[in-house]
């Protein structure tokens, strides 16, 4: 670990800014690493990248990573050990993504009275809501739940739960999560206490733990993940889906989307939809008979 726990911020055009992203979420070193990036000020066209690196090693990748980029400004800052991650979230506004809002404990008394709100709390495990997958993930749902209802959904890696905890909280009876992360199991189980849901999380990698096999088959399968594990998941997400049930994959980037999309139209899926956020996308695919 840092002696200290350290934030770095890059700060710099929009164009650049995704490219950075991009290039972090594809290098080796960085594999779950933890960032956010956001637009800090619209009129003058700047984007920040907030990445907040676990260790000394984690610390020089992304220094290394975004410094092969001219036009950021990247600054390292020291925070207090105690309260960098809860000064971190602090910072991250709340996110609506159609009726979805999702917020954390600093937001508490801004949530509307119109929406699905849900409270996540990150701690040590990816999705606070505002990443691009996660964010379309959220807006596919909501454009699914216009025209029918889930009665059971699987969220595979789970992260902090906040998909299936969304499911739990629009009328599904059944919602089970997954991760391969014990920490983020235990927040998972955390967050759906926090928001009064009956959504559970077991630590599973892959999909052939008896939790998820019990109710298998399911309506609708999420899975924000990456694109080679969504590539590899695609016959057990068929099997754990009724034949006609729904998958929103996410995870992966737009240049990444016809190598992912292949895997499931080869296993008799179709493309209903898609939905880009930033450099990101998310499919929605049916399962056919």
């Amino acid at each position: 670990m840092s002696q200290a726990a350290v934030q770095i911020v890059a700060r710099g055009p929009r164009a650049e800014a995704e490219a950075a992203a991009r290039a972090v979420d594809s290098d080796a070193l960085l594999e779950g690493a933890t960032y956010s990036i956001l637009e800090e000020d619209e009129d003058r066209g700047v984007w920040r990248i907030d990445a907040f690196p676990v260790d000394d090693d984690e610390a020089d990748s992304f220094r290394r990573v975004l410094g092969g980029f001219p036009d950021l400004t990247v600054q390292t800052e020291t925070l207090a050990d105690a309260d960098w991650l809860a000064m971190a979230l602090s910072g991250l506004p709340p996110v609506r993504a159609g009726r979805f809002f999702v917020y954390g404990l600093h937001d508490r008394g801004r949530t509307p009275p119109n929406a699905v709100n849900l409270r996540i709390e990150a701690g040590a495990a990816f999705g606070t809501g505002h990443h691009g997958t996660t964010v379309g993930c959220l807006l596919a749902y909501d454009r699914l739940l216009k025209r029918r209802r889930y009665p059971k959904v699987l969220d595979v890696g789970a992260g902090t739960g906040v998909l299936a905890i969304a499911a739990a909280k629009t009328g599904s009876r059944v919602a089970v999560g997954t991760d391969i992360d014990r920490v983020s199991v235990r927040i998972s189980k955390e967050n759906a206490l926090v928001n009064r849901t009956d959504a559970r999380f077991v630590w599973a990698s892959g999909l052939d733990h008896a939790e998820v096999r019990r109710d298998a088959p399911y309506d609708l399968v999420f899975a924000n993940i990456l694109a080679r594990p969504l590539v590899w998941l695609a016959q057990d997400i068929k099997g754990a889906l009724k034949p006609g049930g729904t998958a929103i994959l996410s995870g992966l980037l737009r240049t990444q989307e016809r190598f992912v999309r292949a895997a499931y139209l080869n296993r008799g899926f179709r493309l209903e939809s898609r939905i880009r956020r930033d450099a990101w996308s998310a499919l929605v695919l049916r399962r056919g008979a």
